[in-house]
């Protein structure tokens, strides 16, 4: 359910966002009269999309367990750009298009690095720790929020720990590379980091 609310939300901020440009465009080249004809013929495409992008961002919201920081800061440029938008549009005021534009490529930016900088990064200080105790540490600092302390919370569509099929080699694999919903750590986490937090992930499935 979350993975698909996941795709779809991300389909729905790409349209949206093209949508955007386009009419942004025609109001900068100055070109009301297609701008007019081009808002009437795409009304109610747009207020689908919309509602489906809104709909879709309050279920991945409170359905996430990696709301931080940068959650508030994308939902403030959201909805700073919302009213920026419906005057630019209205009153045909270049600048403020633009500025919108601004607000809502920075948000979908801060949306796909969970930063306000663009930069994802990694929390917890793992220095002197090695084995099972650097796995947990790993695990606790970066797995727990989705997955839970004893691997079957659950949130933002993370599977079941305790119950997975995957073999230890799939979810090195997984941890390395991301899936669905969940980020890659191969740039984040050294080699050793890597394995030791899926050797206690998939001791997990022994207990």
């Amino acid at each position: 359910m979350f993975t698909g609310m996941l795709h779809t939300h991300t389909l729905t901020v790409m349209l949206f966002l093209v949508l955007y440009l386009i009419k942004t465009a025609l109001l900068v080249s100055g070109m009301n009269n297609a701008l007019d004809k081009f808002t009437a013929k795409t009304k109610v495409a747009e207020m689908i999309i919309s509602t489906l992008f809104l709909l879709t961002g309050i279920y991945l919201a409170f359905n996430s367990g990696q709301l931080g920081s940068w959650f508030w800061i994308k939902l403030i440029a959201v909805f700073t750009s919302i009213p920026l938008a419906i005057i630019a549009f209205k009153r045909k005021r270049k600048p403020l298009a633009l500025l919108a534009l601004i607000f809502l490529v920075y948000s979908y930016g801060i949306s796909e690095t969970k930063s306000p900088y663009f930069k994802k990064e990694l929390t917890g200080n793992f220095a002197g720790l090695s084995g099972t105790e650097l796995g947990k540490k790993v695990y606790e600092s970066n797995c727990i929020a989705c997955h839970g302390s004893d691997g079957k919370l659950g949130l933002s569509g993370a599977k079941d720990l305790t119950a997975s099929p995957m073999s230890f080699d799939e979810q090195l694999e997984t941890v390395r590379n991301g899936k669905n919903s969940m980020m890659a750590y191969q740039k984040l986490l050294t080699d050793e980091q890597i394995q030791a937090v899926t050797e206690y992930v998939h001791s997990m499935k022994q207990q």
